[in-house]
């Protein structure tokens, strides 16, 4: 299967993997079984927003309202550009954190 196919078969996966933790958890459900890696690259992406928005709001309550603000502009920013590289097809991480959330969560498949 090339890598094009394989993008192809995910992508419906990948983006539905954004939409909210019921998406995630549907996109992991349903990639149990296919293992295609570019829905398991956009999950992992996924699956790290999830905990800068848990973050995010912590801080937001507990820390400090307008740093935990900054926190979730920056989460927001970062979930559109993840959603924007699914929808276009490709392995794009998100910047700064991308490559750890893929390191962190290679386990999810």
């Amino acid at each position: 299967m090339s890598s094009q196919e394989t993008i192809q078969q995910g992508k419906t996966l990948a983006i539905v993997s954004y939409f909210t933790f019921v998406g995630l958890l549907i996109a992991i459900i349903l990639n149990l079984e296919k293992k295609n890696p570019f829905t398991s690259f956009h999950i992992r992406q996924m699956f790290g927003l999830i905990i800068m928005l848990i973050v995010s709001n912590v801080t937001e309550k507990y820390i400090d309202s307008w740093l935990g603000t900054i926190f979730w502009i920056i989460t927001f920013v970062s979930w559109l550009y993840g959603l924007f590289y699914a929808l276009q097809g490709k392995y794009k991480e998100i910047p700064y954190l991308g490559s750890k959330f893929q390191e962190w969560f290679r386990n999810i498949n």
